[in-house]
């Protein structure tokens, strides 16, 4: 009996390690998540939240490697147009593709007005 309450005790000491181990590289992993997503910029990240989809994802979607207003609108009539439900097309994917034009546009918008922003600072 001795003999197998200390091979318990091991065992749970090992596990206990093991979940302390698994717990910190969580959270080292959450803060490496968390820094990136800082270094993103504050107003992207906004729009990703208000969008549930991610810029990679939004580009994704549209087929679009850069942003470029013109690639984003052709894309999009396309994607919407095939995906009619009146052609045999899916709701749900006219959706996606609705949402991610929505933050695609919302992306070219911070990027426009960080530019003017750029542009409106002093040069010294």
């Amino acid at each position: 009996a001795k003999y197998l309450a200390q091979i318990i005790v091991m065992g749970v000491q090992v596990v206990g390690r093991a979940f302390a181990r698994a717990l910190r590289q969580e959270f080292a992993a959450s803060r490496a998540a968390a820094d990136a997503r800082g270094r993103a910029g504050h107003q992207s990240a906004a729009a990703s939240n208000l969008s549930g989809l991610s810029l990679q994802e939004a580009q994704q979607i549209l087929n679009i490697s850069k942003l470029n207003p013109e690639e984003v609108q052709k894309n999009y009539e396309h994607l919407f147009k095939v995906n009619d439900k009146s052609v045999g097309g899916s709701f749900y994917l006219q959706s996606k593709v609705v949402r991610a034009k929505e933050r695609l546009d919302e992306e070219l918008r911070i990027q426009a007005q960080e530019d003017t922003q750029k542009g409106q600072m002093p040069k010294t």
